[in-house]
Formats: C-alpha cells, sequence, structure tokens
C-alpha cells in the first residue's frame, strides 16, 4: 500500500532536465545576459514537464 512505485525514470529524467537548466543559467550569467532567452524558456518547460511524475518528496 505504502511501497515506493517505481517512477526512478521520471525522477532521473526530472534530475537531468533540473541539471541543464541550472548549466545553462550559469552559462548565460557569465555570458552577462539578465534577461529571459529562448533557450531558458525551453529548459524551464522540460523541468515544469517533467515535474509533474515526480512526487514532491522525490524532487
Amino acid at each position: 500500500m505504502f511501497g515506493r512505485k517505481n517512477n526512478d525514470q521520471a525522477v532521473t529524467a526530472h534530475k537531468a532536465a533540473k541539471k541543464a537548466l541550472h548549466d545553462n543559467q550559469r552559462a548565460e550569467k557569465a555570458a552577462g545576459i539578465r534577461e529571459e532567452t529562448g533557450t531558458y524558456r525551453e529548459l524551464n518547460a522540460a523541468v515544469n514537464e517533467t515535474e509533474k511524475h515526480v512526487p514532491w518528496y522525490r524532487r
């Protein structure tokens, strides 16, 4: 009943999307970009989409 469901793939995808977003953030900050770019919007949308399949306690 309270067992852990097998959603490791969703967690892995979510962590990868967050890592890509944070890597992009560091690169844009280093380049002096202060406004939202198209790349940021795409990566942020990917994080939001993968987040739907991950429980809050595993994010």
